[in-house]
């Protein structure tokens, strides 16, 4: 789901022509919600700048719709500028990876082959499934010193002291 209709025509006769993947175009978020009622999907590609249904909705939207047939995909995300916004708004909406437009179809379908070949990588927890995010993002909340010794070999035996 890119932007330009055309945009997405390219993007799916490129992603076409790898060998073991179909590719379905959708115009809409309800169409493509509705093909993930029906039919198991292993990665969506959505675009920040689409109007009707920019990525980190549709993403979200999909990431917390129970009655997915198969709730465990991965989402890669075109935009033309990655800032914070952006970042914040693709960790918290459950998207994998974010790709920078103007890109090649052929990176993208790279990109594409290398999400499939890694799609064991995915977790499922009630209310969210996707991607591991832990330690992603820097939280406001400190950390607790017993958990930033991870690359020594020293454990604390009485952590409280």
């Amino acid at each position: 789901m890119a932007a330009n209709p055309a945009l997405s025509s390219i993007l799916a006769t490129v992603l076409a022509s790898a060998p073991g993947i179909r590719v379905r175009s959708f115009e809409s978020a309800a169409g493509l919600a509705a093909y993930m009622h029906l039919a198991p999907v292993d990665l969506a590609v959505l675009d920040f700048e689409h109007e009707d249904c920019p990525a980190d909705r549709v993403s979200f939207d999909l990431r917390h719709d129970g009655s997915l047939l198969d709730r465990d995909f991965s989402i890669i995300a075109l935009t033309r500028r990655v800032n914070d916004s952006t970042k914040r708004s693709a960790v918290a909406s459950g998207i994998d990876e974010v790709i920078v437009k103007p890109m090649s179809p052929r990176y993208l379908q790279e990109r594409v082959m290398a999400r499939l070949r890694n799609i064991d990588t995915r977790i499922g927890r009630e209310g969210y499934r996707g991607p591991e995010r832990r330690g992603r993002v820097p939280s406001n909340t400190p950390t607790p010193a017993v958990l930033t010794r991870r690359t020594d070999n020293v454990v604390p035996l009485f952590p409280g002291r």
